[in-house]
């Protein structure tokens, strides 16, 4: 066993790895990815999370994302106390993750004369830009999320390492069908972490991190989070 915050920092940074990684091979120039499109990159991700929750599951139930974090401590299922430490090592594991993408693709990152397709690389974006219709879509995508979590896993239990395929195929259902719209951050750590690494890494050709728009992947999955809690009591009362 490793300690849970060690664990929740390998398993996010391992998401983050993947998940940044198979969009860096899709849309960055001169990958042999490149052009892979949305279906790549869905499936990616989705294999990104089976990885992540597989590894982190039996040492600190495999969170990975403050709004998984958030949703077990309003149900109960989890110590408000322990969840700042567990945001805290979910953001740390997103920003390095991102920092080994950058790292390793850095030669197509300067290669690439689009500011936008260098942070879509490590954060999302909305396809058309409406601040309140987008913090409503990732607010009711991470709702299919966290209730899908919920009814995978045991009352009362962690996920457990068994769970992560059927959460990376909930995640690759929900890329596929509510991923368009904003390109489905679901979770703030995974969209935080990253674009504070765009922020301070030494990009050629490097754009605007859009901060304007970071609240968004970060309210809208707490928002999604707290209401999906609250369904699955109303549910399972």
């Amino acid at each position: 066993m490793i300690h849970p915050m060690l664990a929740e920092w390998l398993g996010t940074a391992l998401l983050i790895i993947l998940g940044n990684g198979v969009v860096a091979n899709v849309v960055l120039p001169q990958s042999k990815g490149n052009g892979g499109g949305w279906i790549v990159i869905a499936f990616g991700w989705a294999m990104a999370v089976f990885v992540g929750v597989y590894v982190s599951a039996p040492h600190s139930g495999a969170h990975l994302n403050p709004a998984v974090s958030i949703a077990l401590a309003t149900l109960g299922q989890f110590a408000w106390s322990d969840v700042p430490m567990y945001i805290g090592a979910q953001l740390l594991g997103a920003f390095t993750g991102a920092a080994v993408v950058a790292l390793v693709y850095k030669s197509h990152f300067n290669a690439c004369k689009d500011a936008g397709l260098q942070l879509a690389v490590f954060s999302t974006t909305p396809a058309i830009e409406g601040k309140i219709q987008n913090l409503f879509t990732e607010a009711m995508a991470t709702v299919i999320l966290i209730l899908g979590v919920l009814f995978i896993k045991s009352p009362q239990e962690s996920l457990g390492a068994l769970d992560a395929l059927p959460v990376a195929f909930l995640v690759l259902a929900i890329g596929l069908s509510l991923g368009g719209p904003t390109g489905y951050a679901i979770n703030p750590a995974r969209d935080l972490g990253p674009r504070l690494l765009y922020t301070f890494f030494p990009f050629q050709h490097k754009g605007t991190a859009r901060w304007d728009y970071a609240w968004v992947p970060v309210l809208g999955p707490i928002i999604g989070a707290v209401v999906a809690a609250l369904v699955y009591m109303q549910i399972t009362a």
